[in-house]
């Protein structure tokens, strides 16, 4: 299927390096991005499904790098059933699993964790909760592990590996499995901050910096926060990317912010929301801490953007998080919310406003087109004008 998406007032391109892109219009082909700018009557006409963005902008769908999913669109955490779809009205078009560590009775053996990581991962290669695309199976770092089973995890399909639950006596003792996973390809994270759940312990800079995991996860705490002088030391002794998440510690996240935007290190900082967890779900989580940045921590929210999507794309390797040719066709319009105090998303969000989100596609293909059933109404109505598909794309009505 072939989408155009028409009169875009600004596109944002998730790169930090290149905000935003010339042109007002997007046109994706077979779920990648075809072209990217001012785009000819005729071109738009071929198109099976055209959208009329109406002055609204588009941006890269937000990757939101640390989601505890468990299996299906479930959180035993919540007892709650369809928020993964429910994130996807908050714009968020990837999930990436922080481990499922909340599967009821989860295994603590060396059969076990291998097994969930390898069934989570298998289970989600394609099921697509609301159109989101989940990478899941993330293993849980436990005593025993080797490099035979990092092998085998490799020859599985499995390519994260989480430290923080395991049943080591001291975090130290994460560093060889961290090392062996790297040697396998994997990309390690590692739980910051003070305890989270039963069984977790506090990790600090001293572990990090001897363990070396790829990302510090919630660096400004999950939900605890470590000791203040432990931050400078992460930016400056270590390359090691800092996540911040919604369901941390608000006055940290601002101080990881200033600490590497006066770095001029901010390609480190990735967002996330570290949910569904005792902070419940928060299907806007990733579009409320892009205020903060931009609102509190004076940081110009097209570069908070860049931090929510291609940002993580980077860290995690992925072919999402960019608007620009070639680029997974994930996509959301935003715009300022109908009645708010300002005049476009940008502006809304340097005023603390969460943008109101007016459509969402992935893969090229429009999830919903009109109104996020999560956000209040867009100021600029968002509507599809040619369809060549029996679909009308709307979103579920209130």
């Amino acid at each position: 299927m072939r989408t155009a998406i028409v009169n875009i007032s600004s596109i944002l391109t998730g790169d930090l390096s290149a905000p935003f892109v010339d042109g007002d219009t997007i046109v994706t082909a077979d779920g990648l991005i075809e072209a990217v700018g001012n785009i000819g009557a005729a071109d738009v006409e071929r198109c099976d499904v055209i959208i009329d963005a109406n002055g609204t902008m588009a941006i890269p769908g937000l990757i939101d790098s640390h989601v505890h999913i468990t299996f299906g669109d479930y959180t035993p955490r919540q007892k709650t059933v369809g928020f993964l779809e429910s994130y996807v009205h908050g714009g968020v078009t990837t999930s990436i699993s922080a481990s499922e560590v909340h599967v009821p009775g989860r295994p603590k053996d060396v059969t076990g964790v291998k097994a969930l990581a390898i069934a989570a991962a298998k289970s989600f290669e394609h099921f697509r909760p609301g159109g989101m695309k989940v990478h899941a199976g993330s293993l849980i770092l436990e005593p025993g592990l080797t490099d035979v089973d990092f092998a085998e995890l490799q020859t599985a399909g499995i390519w994260m590996v989480k430290a923080g639950f395991g049943a080591f006596a001291t975090p130290y003792e994460y560093a060889p499995l961290i090392a062996l996973a790297r040697r396998h390809g994997m990309i390690s994270m590692v739980h910051t901050g003070g305890a989270s759940i039963p069984g977790s312990s506090g990790i600090w800079a001293d572990h990090l910096l001897r363990i070396q995991p790829d990302v510090s996860y919630h660096v400004n705490g999950g939900p605890i926060a470590m000791p203040d002088e432990d931050f400078p030391r992460l930016v400056n002794e270590s390359n090691m990317a800092l996540q911040i998440c919604t369901a941390g510690n608000l006055r940290t996240t601002l101080l990881v912010s200033e600490l590497l935007t006066r770095a001029n290190q901010l390609e480190r900082l990735l967002i996330a929301t570290d949910t569904p967890t005792g902070s419940g779900i928060m299907p806007l989580g990733m579009l409320y801490t892009i205020s903060h940045l931009a609102s509190l921590g004076h940081t110009a929210p097209e570069i908070a953007i860049a931090a929510a999507c291609g940002n993580n794309a980077r860290v995690y390797r992925l072919n999402s998080g960019m608007i620009a040719q070639g680029r997974d066709a994930d996509i959301v319009l935003i715009d300022s919310c109908m009645g708010g105090s300002k005049s476009d998303a940008l502006s809304g969000l340097r005023n603390g406003d969460v943008p109101a989100v007016g459509a969402v596609l992935t893969g090229g293909i429009p999830r919903f087109v009109g109104r996020s059933r999560n956000t209040p109404e867009t100021m600029r109505r968002v509507r599809v004008v040619k369809s060549n598909v029996m679909q009308d794309f709307s979103g579920t009505p209130h």
